[in-house]
């Protein structure tokens, strides 16, 4: 009878470990499934002339999410940065455009006027190549993403974009 206790006891005891460990397991899924990625990323170069390129990258944002504009003030979210790494091979034509619907709203949590881009946004910075080179451009392109509910934190992406 003792024998009869002490094992189910053990039984008991193991079946609590298991249970626990299928619920932490659970737990962690679900965590992990909630982190989004609600904008896609395309990068290309398009050839203006022999020696002219412009780099473009194109967000295609999810549902009600959107980023906000490469000239959203201080104060607010971070605001859309294209960042191209130093290449000898390269010199950059003014500053990254930024095409897409902007919307400027009063935003409550930031507590000031924001600009941001839904559905689509693209960035085109132009380039220079300095002679007749093959070579690449390399950089990262960082973003905030928001929904009316919820940020995302800021996220950047790397891009490597032949030139040919």
């Amino acid at each position: 009878m003792v024998r009869f206790f002490i094992c189910k006891r053990l039984y008991l005891n193991y079946m609590k470990k298991i249970f626990y460990t299928l619920i932490l397991t659970m737990i962690a899924g679900v965590v992990t499934a909630q982190i989004k990625d609600p904008v896609s990323w395309t990068f290309e170069a398009k050839k203006k002339s022999a020696d002219t390129y412009d780099v473009v990258l194109t967000a295609t944002i999810q549902g009600k999410w959107h980023i906000y504009s490469q000239k959203t003030g201080k104060g607010g979210p971070i605001p859309t940065k294209m960042t191209v790494k130093p290449n000898p091979l390269i010199s950059l034509v003014g500053t990254a455009k930024e095409i897409g619907k902007v919307e400027k709203i009063y935003d409550e949590i930031f507590q000031t006027d924001v600009l941001y881009l839904s559905n689509t946004a693209q960035y085109v910075q132009t380039v220079k190549l300095k002679g007749k080179v093959k070579t690449n451009v390399t950089g990262t392109i960082e973003y905030m993403v928001c929904d009316d509910a919820q940020c995302l934190p800021p996220t950047k992406k790397s891009f490597d974009i032949k030139l040919q």
